[in-house]
């Protein structure tokens, strides 16, 4: 049938305005595109993570929610694992570094003067957040001598917005705390808040295990008190998640469970399953009194290879980087591996052992370490 020219381009110029109208809300509704849509695919360096004392081998990264003390919004807090020799389980040291590159030593931790039990020492994990009330929380598992033979318990240690050291959360199912995320309700003044820490712990056999794999990985939720003006305390320590898989690596001193992130309506968790290539989510977090052993698959195979840090992207997706090639995944929460980007081709095999932390920085780009340079850059 004919249509009319002037009807035709009046359905064209509708068909047109509608799909505009739709592509817009799918932006609105998620905050943004997926990575290959939003981003020119460009990685620049930001700074050097290396401070004073030589520490190496950068592996948390928390993106700073609130000014307070020496702690500035937005800037990125980062965690060192390595010492200046290194060592795997020997760093000491947080550095600060805005989106500028402006540089500065948060804190340097001294295992000889902590204020309470750390089983081990101090060698600061990738898990590290930092609350809205000021208060830096980072896991320690430390080794005497960089090696898997010597890797102990570890603990969580806290520290103030001026980077002191005031406390240690131990307890005898935190056990080489290796990761974390955090639904956070403190910050407003005079009012008492709460904090769920959310925790992977590897060290659940592993060392006996002498390489071997062990199904023993957990996920801790650590519900904490924190008072205006007082320090967090312990409320509650549930296992919401069991039977990971980990083993020790002479290359990465351990490898389990990992990267852990929250959906933003945080009734699910999503958790790297670094030895089985997996994206893992564990439902009502926050409020679940069992484990959900190892979850529900989300996604496996494919690109992930290795999958360490996490975070949630802008629009929801989760955002994962691989151990073993330097890649950056995007999946969606219905599990389909929709991009992915590579990020560092050093090393042999290339990109291996490269990457940990990350975080989506809204009007900036996905900020990451990078353990093979020492440097925390930008992908935009």
């Amino acid at each position: 049938m004919n249509v009319p020219q002037i009807r035709l381009h009046t359905m064209i110029r509708a068909a047109t305005m509608l799909a505009s109208v739709v592509a817009i809300s799918a932006v609105a509704a998620h905050g943004r595109q997926n990575l290959s849509q939003s981003l020119s695919g460009s990685v620049s360096t930001i700074s050097s993570t290396v401070p004073g004392n030589g520490d190496v081998n950068p592996y948390g990264v928390f993106r700073i929610p609130r000014s307070v003390g020496k702690l500035v919004r937005g800037s990125i807090l980062i965690s060192n694992f390595n010492n200046s020799a290194n060592l795997q389980g020997t760093g000491t040291t947080l550095v600060q570094i805005a989106p500028n590159g402006a540089f500065s030593l948060f804190a340097q931790v001294d295992a000889n003067t902590l204020p309470g039990a750390c089983p081990g020492g101090v060698g600061l994990t990738t898990a590290l957040v930092v609350l809205r009330s000021g208060w830096v929380i980072v896991g320690s598992l430390p080794t005497s001598d960089g090696s898997s033979g010597t890797a102990q318990a570890g603990c969580l240690i806290v520290l103030d917005s001026l980077g002191n050291v005031v406390e240690t959360i131990t307890d005898s199912q935190i056990n080489g705390p290796w990761d974390m995320t955090v639904f956070d309700e403190t910050g407003d003044k005079g009012i008492p808040g709460r904090a769920a820490l959310l925790v992977t712990n590897v060290l659940n056999g592993t060392v006996a295990g002498g390489g071997n794999v062990v199904n023993e990985g957990t996920v801790l939720r650590i519900n904490l008190r924190v008072p205006f003006g007082s320090m967090p305390s312990v409320v509650s320590i549930t296992v919401i998640g069991s039977g990971f898989s980990e083993r020790t690596d002479p290359a990465a001193l351990v490898i389990g469970p990992t990267g852990l992130t929250l959906n933003k309506n945080h009734k699910t968790l999503y958790v790297a399953d670094s030895l089985n290539n997996r994206i893992a989510a564990i439902d009502d977090p926050l409020t679940r009194a069992s484990s959900d052993n190892m979850g529900t698959t989300v996604s496996s195979g494919g690109s992930p290879n290795d999958p360490l840090g996490m975070t949630l992207a802008i629009n929801g997706d989760i955002l994962t980087v691989n151990g073993d090639d330097g890649f950056l995944v995007e999946t969606t929460p219905g599990g389909a591996q929709i991009f992915k980007v590579l990020l560092d081709n050093t090393g042999s095999p290339p990109g291996s052992g490269a990457l940990f932390g990350l975080t989506d920085v809204p009007g900036l780009g996905v900020v990451f370490v990078d353990d093979a340079t020492n440097t925390l850059n930008l992908f935009r």
